[in-house]
């Protein structure tokens, strides 16, 4: 391993002179600078991690704080902090991954440890525990998500990023009433999930009933876990209670599948008898049994626009308050318009048949 020693060896001057160059500690000649530029990088040095956070005060990590709690699609938060990863080594920073359900603890731990530079928050409430802490932490902090009082009251020193929930349930209904859908259902997150105030969901749900109340459509909403049982439990029971329901609205990634194979075996085919609309990522709308229509999750963007957030506060600038992604709806196999009421003594299969796109 090439050490600070060889560098100074190969330029010809003291290793002080190559540490005063690293740390910026007092002023070295240009000529001497590039000199010894030019042997770091012809040796390929790095400075260690450790002598150089006491240099600095800065350690070149990023805490990205992901609870992985009951309720929430494990893929989608991976995809996120894949892309947290990624984006924040293109900038030298290293990221520190902290899954505990810890709430305001873990932000105190990173705060009074100095393991971070700075901190990206996810699976944000709407009363989230740990806002009091970060806003008054002295590293910087943002949330992927958007909590209720950064809505009511302004950011308040925080930067928030996350796809426009709300825009999102809007859009899915907005759809189904341009195609004649008047009766829809939602088979949302599990029950834990709006139970512990997580803010997507929510947000989500208020733009489907306010959509819903817009455009005269008749609006069901079920929890279900994304098991087999549990669809096949609250799908029975929606078309029990509703029997004219045309339309279903899915915010549950793990309960696609099993929603498509449940309609198979009832016989309801998609989309002549019943239109499905998910709110889920590309890759998962786009492999489906019956491809989707959906509105993305564009976990990637969400996770990138985290980390510039961050990497400008860390050099200087302001919060920039709330960034919401506007929600993308892509129409596919899925959705069709109202099948129109068929005569009697027309066979099943023709009704079906001509009921479609």
């Amino acid at each position: 391993m090439v050490t600070l020693a060889d560098v100074a060896r190969h330029a010809g001057v003291s290793a002080s002179t190559v540490s005063y160059v690293l740390s910026g500690k007092r002023s070295i000649s240009a000529p001497t600078r590039e000199r010894i530029q030019h042997s770091i990088d012809t040796l390929g040095y790095r400075p260690h991690a450790g002598a150089r956070a006491l240099a600095s005060s800065r350690t070149d990590i990023l805490a990205l704080m992901m609870p992985l709690r009951t309720g929430l699609y494990v893929p989608v938060m991976m995809e996120i902090a894949m892309a947290v990863t990624t984006t924040a080594r293109s900038h030298g920073y290293d990221v520190l991954l902290l899954t505990g359900e810890e709430g305001p603890e873990a932000v105190r731990r990173v705060e009074g440890s100095a393991i971070a530079d700075a901190m990206i928050v996810m699976d944000v409430g709407l009363d989230d525990p740990r806002l009091p802490w970060l806003r008054e932490a002295e590293r910087p902090a943002v949330l992927i998500g958007l909590p209720t009082e950064t809505v009511d009251a302004g950011t308040d020193g925080l930067d928030c990023v996350d796809l426009d929930f709300e825009a999102a349930g809007a859009r899915c209904v907005e759809h189904l009433a341009e195609l004649g859908h008047t009766r829809v259902a939602v088979l949302g997150e599990p029950p834990a999930v709006y139970e512990r105030g997580t803010g997507f969901a929510a947000r989500t749900l208020t733009g489907l009933r306010a959509a819903a109340d817009r455009h005269g459509v008749g609006l069901l909403h079920r929890p279900v876990d994304g098991t087999y049982a549990a669809v096949a439990a609250a799908v029975t029971r929606v078309f029990e209670e509703r029997p004219g329901t045309t339309a279903l609205v899915v915010q549950n990634e793990a309960a696609v599948e099993p929603l498509l194979a449940l309609l198979r075996h009832q016989g309801r085919a998609v989309p002549e008898d019943v239109s499905v609309v998910a709110i889920c990522p590309d890759q998962v709308a786009v492999h489906a049994s019956v491809p989707l229509t959906a509105v993305s999750v564009p976990a990637q963007e969400m996770g990138r626009l985290a980390v510039e957030r961050l990497v400008g506060r860390l050099a200087g600038e302001e919060p920039r308050g709330t960034e919401l992604i506007a929600p993308r709806l892509t129409p596919r196999a899925s959705t069709g318009p109202v099948a129109a009421p068929a005569s009697p003594d027309v066979p099943t299969e023709d009704r079906r048949g001509h009921g479609g796109r």
